[in-house]
């Protein structure tokens, strides 16, 4: 089971919508938690967009990166654009991504447009973590 660590800067929002979509479409299938550069607070906003699909994210918590190990993840997917300030070890992971999603903290009118994106994006991560090679 591959094991995967969505990272953003505060770890508030779009971070924590791809935990929520990861533990809800994965389950079974890979291992998730996210982080931030910085520990923050899960923005209301958030929990608010997962739960008009039906996903409730209000047990999940904000975590800083620094209290994590890299070799316990296989994949390391940023939201932010902030890869270029992760520490080198975080980048030589087996995947790592940067898929340098709009910020909806200074756009709460665009949460749902950012979630649905993050879905999509959790969906095919998963389908690459999980195909059966072919040989």
């Amino acid at each position: 089971m591959k094991r995967v660590m969505f990272v953003c800067k505060k770890n508030s929002a779009r971070s924590q919508m791809a935990e929520g979509f990861a533990r809800s479409l994965g389950r079974g299938k890979i291992a998730v938690t996210s982080s931030g550069l910085e520990a923050s607070q899960v923005r209301p906003e958030a929990i608010a967009a997962m739960q008009d699909i039906g996903i409730d994210i209000t047990q999940q918590t904000s975590k800083a990166l620094s209290d994590f190990q890299p070799d316990d993840f296989d994949v390391v997917i940023s939201l932010c654009g902030c890869g270029v300030n992760l520490p080198s070890e975080w980048l030589t992971r087996e995947v790592f991504e940067d898929w340098q999603l709009d910020d909806p903290a200074e756009q709460p009118e665009i949460f749902p447009r950012v979630r649905d994106e993050i879905r999509d994006r959790v969906i095919n991560l998963i389908a690459s973590l999980v195909a059966v090679p072919v040989h």
